[in-house]
């Protein structure tokens, strides 16, 4: 009979957190004497906790090392192995755990200083862009609040704003507005209220994980790349749809609405540009699906919504796909509208005002109507610091303008850059044209004087609106940006008779 040692090598696996982790596994091992006359020498077996792999070595005693001394050496290096394991964890533990973020709390503050020199205007309407010279300006200031709530995906945002100001000539004159911070009810002293105030519900769908940032109305979080997420509340219907990365946004990037969004684009919104609604969208790699159903104001340009959202509502789709040229990121986004609400047609307005001798009145031929349309989104990057934008709006043109503003067609191309090149990488400098049109029947309403929700001169030679704009944004201070601005507009309010119109402004946008 011979005397053989058996090593088992354990490797165990425990749930039981580890240096405040995650679980590891457990490394144990043993030795005992075996007397087994069948066993040959020098088997060694190699056991997981599943007991699923063995290994052996067979071949004859080796000389010059006592079975003590094998022993030795192994049992010191697990020991140097086990010893290092614990030092890991305890270097770890000393390592504070990231805190998980549950509020998100960020300010804008942007005031806007705008005016033009006086333009050649042999007349003006009622809703005329004053021939002689104007300035005006507009403070906003916003808090964006944002809470997580307790169950999984979960977030509520509150945004109280306050604005303050006017635009060019009340806001009124051009189509093409020059101010996109300009509200079209304006105030003399600090107005309050409630900008927004919804909740944002993801469900993720499982893959690969992706991180958001925080940001305003944005909790830092970890999220499926492939995930469901729905918003509901009081919001703006341009916050989820017809987003660009160079154009969007007139507190940091061009001012002119129709270059920030898609004009044709007769968005549903109250007179500070809020609805309250639902969103969905179906976010992947590749691409993202959204859909949308907001409220629409009872009367044209006006604050109070209709509340009875079958009856009168904005519906939006919108697909999304992102894709790469020649290495550089970029988005196309196809977006379809339907709206429907108390709105006056066009053509019974002509017709009645051709009947009556009177200026066309689109109040007199309201009922409730559909308008349809779509918009098409492009975004480019061309290298690290140079992009590409450009939109393409449509819609049928037959109802009056009911929430934004009076474009049938829009088509915009622009560029923006960053000073990279001239060692100032957080400064931008843009630069876009875009030009406005109207359909024949709508044409015609304003040429028998009908007005709309910005524009109406009280008779019309028609012309498209074309409109260049020029910005420059200096980084002060991180959170501090000062912009110039120069704005040309040609055929303003689609009259050849007036204009054209050059428009200068600053703009201080303080973010944190």
């Amino acid at each position: 009979m011979k005397r053989v040692l058996k090593l088992s090598l354990v490797l165990a696996s425990t749930d039981r957190p580890v240096c405040g982790k995650t679980k590891i596994l457990v490394m144990k091992w043993s030795v005992e004497a075996v007397h087994d006359q069948a066993m040959p020498a020098h088997r060694h077996v190699l056991r997981s906790c599943e007991g699923a792999r063995t290994g052996t070595a067979d071949g004859p005693p080796r000389q010059g090392r006592s079975v003590g001394s094998r022993l030795l050496i192994i049992g010191g290096a697990l020991g140097v192995v086990l010893v290092a394991m614990m030092a890991s964890c305890r270097a770890a533990e000393l390592e504070p755990p990231a805190p998980a973020e549950d509020w998100s709390v960020h300010f804008q503050s942007t005031g806007v200083w705008q005016g033009y020199p006086g333009f050649h205007s042999p007349f003006q309407g009622p809703n005329s862009l004053p021939g002689g010279g104007e300035a005006r300006e507009t403070i906003s200031g916003t808090a964006f609040l944002g809470r997580r709530l307790p169950w999984e995906g979960g977030e509520l945002y509150f945004n109280p704003e306050f604005n303050q100001g006017f635009g060019l000539d009340r806001t009124l004159g051009v189509a093409g507005f020059p101010n996109g911070e300009a509200q079209k009810a304006g105030f003399n002293t600090p107005k309050p209220n409630v900008a927004r105030l919804f909740l944002r519900q993801t469900f993720g769908l499982g893959g690969a994980k992706e991180m958001i940032e925080d940001g305003a109305n944005q909790i830092a979080r970890t999220v499926d790349v492939s995930r469901v997420t729905v918003t509901a509340g009081k919001f703006a219907a341009t916050d989820i749809f017809d987003d660009n990365a160079y154009a969007h946004d007139p507190r940091t990037t061009f001012l002119n609405w129709s270059l920030w969004e898609a004009a044709a684009w007769d968005y549903p919104a109250d007179q500070k540009g809020y609805t309250d609604g639902v969103a969905i969208e179906l976010s992947q790699q590749d691409w993202a699906l959204r859909g949308g159903w907001f409220l629409q104001p009872k009367i044209a340009n006006e604050r109070d919504l209709e509340p009875r959202f079958w009856r009168a509502f904005g519906a939006v789709a919108e697909l999304e796909t992102r894709h790469e040229l020649r290495g550089e990121p970029g988005k196309l986004r196809f977006l379809v509208f339907a709206n429907r609400a108390h709105m006056g047609n066009l053509e019974q307005a002509v017709a009645l005002a051709a009947e009556t001798g009177a200026a066309a009145d689109i109040a007199a031929v309201r009922n409730y109507r559909w308008k349809a349309g779509f918009a098409v989104n492009l975004e480019q990057a061309v290298s690290d610091d140079l992009g590409v934008f450009s939109r393409l709006s449509w819609n049928d043109g037959r109802t009056e303008a009911w929430a934004f503003t009076d474009v049938d067609r829009s088509f915009s191309l622009g560029t923006s850059l960053k000073g990279t090149s001239w060692r100032r990488p957080n400064d931008t400098i843009g630069l876009a044209g875009v030009v406005n049109e109207l359909s024949k029947v709508h044409r015609n309403f304003f040429a028998a004087g009908g007005t709309g929700i910005l524009v109406g001169d009280g008779r019309l030679n028609y012309a498209p609106e074309g409109i260049i704009e020029a910005y420059y944004s200096y980084r002060v201070v991180e959170p501090v940006a000062l912009s110039l601005d120069y704005q040309f507009i040609g055929n303003p309010a689609y009259d050849q008779d007036r204009g054209p119109v050059h428009v200068f402004a600053a703009r201080l946008h303080v973010e944190f």
